[in-house]
């Protein structure tokens, strides 16, 4: 891949973390450059003109200058980072099935264990509105449905798809292995702290900001 990549991120995020764990798995030479979503920085006028009219991050600019495109959603760019390595499995039932687990990352599991850490290590529940707070026993709820069937799902696999790490893992890592700053404990889930270790100890892993 020869175009210049540029990642628009916050490192707090895990969003961005997953993209950046991609590019550094794949070998893949990836700049940053880093907002504070706390500040508003991503809401800008020339952020929403020229990056993302969403206001969001993570964005992958891929290319310079008046020929960069920009792709938003974390796991659009990391398949797009990913496309034709092993990464992403080569037979049709593999790639649906780490679409699967993609999908419930975003559906299942980011909403609840991810949202909750932004609340409670980032914002405070004291600072919380009074709508956000009677969420999070909801949340707290629906985020441990979702480890509990991913460590019953790892009990019997090393992987989340196939034999090898693959998006579906890279997908689900991230707000996985910071869970605790939402409340939530690693330790009744043995087979996701096994899981996290292999996922560490793999060749170009990076850690998160």
């Amino acid at each position: 891949m020869a175009e210049a990549l540029t990642l628009h991120e916050d490192p707090r995020s895990g969003n961005c973390f997953k993209i950046k764990l991609t590019a550094a798995l794949l070998g893949l030479p990836l700049a940053t450059r880093a907002y504070d979503i706390m500040r508003g920085e991503t809401r800008t006028p020339e952020f929403l003109a020229t990056v993302n009219a969403n206001g969001r991050i993570p964005v992958l600019q891929i290319g310079e200058g008046a020929d960069a495109r920009f792709l938003p959603e974390s796991n659009a760019a990391c398949w797009y980072l990913a496309h034709g390595s092993a990464l992403i499995p080569a037979d049709r039932f593999g790639e649906a099935d780490c679409l699967r687990w993609m999908f419930f990352e975003q559906y299942n599991h980011e909403p609840n264990v991810a949202t909750l850490r932004f609340w409670l290590r980032f914002v405070g529940e004291a600072n919380l509105s009074e709508q956000q707070r009677a969420q999070i026993g909801a949340k707290r709820m629906a985020g441990c449905a979702a480890l509990e069937l991913m460590d019953k799902h790892l009990a019997d696999n090393t992987f989340f798809c196939g034999d090898g790490v693959t998006l579906a893992d890279i997908a689900l890592f991230p707000y996985t292995h910071v869970a605790e700053e939402g409340g939530f404990g690693l330790g009744d889930y043995p087979h996701i702290q096994a899981w996290i270790a292999r996922i560490a100890a793999l060749p170009g892993f990076v850690p998160m900001d």
